[in-house]
């Protein structure tokens, strides 16, 4: 009976017991990194912010975070220490590493980790002007196509200004009647192209209002043509470079350098790789000390140009999602995964693994990562990014040909008024009248115009 009530009693004590371990508030530490763990005031926020609390929900568990204090990861030292989020979990300072954290076979020996809440890969970003192929449209590539419609309607509206130009100017056509028109509405595009191409073509205007036309046309011909020509050229000098799409393709040309962050994972598996290509690559990095400190100093270093930035493909996506002058490889090799680490022996590994496969299964991890890396380059592969000159870019162009055409066709109206005025005052008549009948004459019918002179006659 003793006995009994023992075993009774040391079985309430190890409820007890794991009822208290049950409620105690667990101790997480994690870093900052975008857009899993990033500040917001006094706050955090981010995909493993989401991913916690969703964890808790389903565990029914308190936690508070904590950065580590020594903005690492987790790496054995020289002495066989760990330092960084691992350290913190292998000396008790936290229960739970929750963070972008690599299982590795190395941490897996000193720590238990959850089944994986993401995978990825390693990949590297490039600038979009040194990833780019040729193009069997590449002499249409230094401008965008909103840019060439412009051009087209400018063409067009020129085009017309000018058949109207030798329509009203009475120098340009003197006497309807018994002249032909010579700048029909043919010949006006014909000539524009002329201007286009620089050669010219014949007859010039006469009139001062068809020559300020003519002369601003051609000025805006040559400014368009140089800005042309020197898109291409820059163009053209830059896809000399050899298409970049792959480790191997990277490994064998010198003109872009490349590297990745100093002492990650990322760099332990060129190191150690036994394939020729990533060592090849290794060798590089180590030869041009081609390095970065951090994920942000390889993504701006990218940007700037002849700069290839090797890292983790989930991290490299949202950078292109973020800078839509990026493009990162469709090659993806060494993939790994990200876990949350837990001490050794811990009783919450089992029960964090079965609910994150829950969240998995449930769609739930698919539609964070939609909300974290939501992308803001829509056509990030259009113009924009491939650095074709659009509208707006040579919008005081498109408005010096306006203000130009409407200065021609107000110098035209003006040579019409004047003549209108000598010949009213010649024949006594009103210049309403004979602008009219000028207009008929230019614009109207045969019939029209003698129906105005006769009315004219009659008048009188």
């Amino acid at each position: 009976m003793a006995g009994f009530m023992s075993l009774m009693f040391c079985v309430a004590a190890l409820t007890a017991g794991t009822a208290t371990a049950d409620a105690k508030e667990l101790s997480i530490t994690t870093i900052k990194q975008d857009p899993y763990i990033m500040s917001k005031g006094p706050e955090l926020e981010g995909y493993c912010i989401d991913l916690i609390s969703e964890l808790s929900k389903r565990l029914g568990f308190s936690y508070k975070l904590q950065l580590v204090k020594d903005n690492r990861y987790g790496a054995m030292d020289a002495s066989g220490k760990w330092n960084g989020m691992i350290g913190e979990v292998i000396r008790g300072e936290a229960d739970l590493a929750v963070a972008s954290l690599t299982l590795t076979a190395t941490r897996e020996q000193f720590v238990d980790m959850t089944t994986p809440f993401m995978q990825t890969g390693l990949s590297f970003l490039l600038r979009r002007d040194k990833a780019s192929e040729g193009s069997s449209f590449s002499l249409l590539s230094p401008f965008s196509p909103s840019m060439w419609g412009g051009i087209l309607i400018a063409f067009l509206l020129t085009g017309f200004c000018i058949f109207l130009v030798g329509r009203i100017s009475p120098t340009e056509w003197a006497e309807p009647e018994t002249e032909e028109h010579s700048f029909t509405l043919l010949h006006s595009f014909w000539y524009l192209t002329g201007g286009l191409t620089l050669q010219g073509a014949g007859p010039h205007p006469k009139a001062l209002s068809g020559r300020v036309v003519s002369a601003i046309w051609w000025l805006f011909a040559v400014l368009l043509l140089a800005s042309y020509f020197g898109n291409f050229t820059s163009k053209l000098h830059s896809s000399k470079q050899l298409p970049v799409e792959s480790f191997e393709d990277l490994s064998n040309q010198n003109a872009i350098d490349y590297g990745t962050v100093e002492g990650g994972s990322s760099m332990s598996f060129f190191k150690n790789s036994k394939n020729p290509v990533y060592h090849r690559i290794y060798q590089h990095m180590e030869r041009k000390k081609s390095y970065v400190s951090s994920m942000e100093e390889g993504i701006r270093r990218a940007q700037e140009g002849n700069f290839a930035f090797i890292g983790e493909a989930v991290s490299l996506d949202l950078a292109t999602a973020r800078y839509c002058d990026l493009h990162r490889s469709q090659e993806v090799i060494a993939m790994r995964a990200y876990s949350i680490a837990a001490p050794e022996g811990s009783p919450l590994v089992k029960n964090l693994s079965l609910a994150i496969l829950e969240l998995s299964e449930s769609g739930e991890l698919t539609s964070l990562r939609h909300k974290w890396w939501a992308t803001s380059c829509v056509g990030a592969d259009g113009a924009d990014a491939s650095g074709a000159l659009q509208p707006h870019d040579l919008q005081g162009l498109f408005l010096f040909l306006g203000l130009g055409l409407g200065v021609g066709l107000l110098l035209a109206l003006l040579e019409l008024v004047s003549r209108a005025h000598n010949q009213a005052k010649d024949s006594k008549k009103s210049c309403c009248s004979v602008l009219t009948s000028e207009l008929n004459r230019r614009f109207g019918s045969k019939r029209a115009s003698a129906d105005q002179e006769d009315s004219d006659k009659n008048k009188a």
